[in-house]
């Protein structure tokens, strides 16, 4: 799960941050990426945009998250805080 979040109010969406990260773990996603820094290798990248990709056992595991009423209830706490586009990319088989 890849997400881009255009952030206009940092701290509400610090306690959105806070929240989910926990949630996403009982659900068993793993963060491999949460930045907030980054350097730029070539072109570049707005400093407003934040980074998130979690790894997932499944789209299926991934989607249960997503469409919980848990994550339901904690999604409310971004209204208003960021811009955000979530994509759900197929993964490269490690076997």
């Amino acid at each position: 799960m890849v997400i881009t979040a255009e952030i206009s109010d940092p701290e509400q969406f610090r306690r959105y941050a806070l929240t989910v990260a926990d949630l996403v773990a009982e659900f068993g996603g793993e963060y491999i990426v949460r930045a907030s820094t980054h350097t730029s290798l070539e072109g570049a990248w707005p400093d407003a945009v934040k980074l998130v990709i979690s790894k997932w056992a499944s789209q299926r595991q991934a989607l249960a998250f997503w469409n919980s009423s848990k994550y339901a209830k904690v999604k409310q706490l971004r209204l208003g805080a960021a811009k955000v586009r979530v994509t759900l990319f197929e993964g490269v088989d490690e076997k």
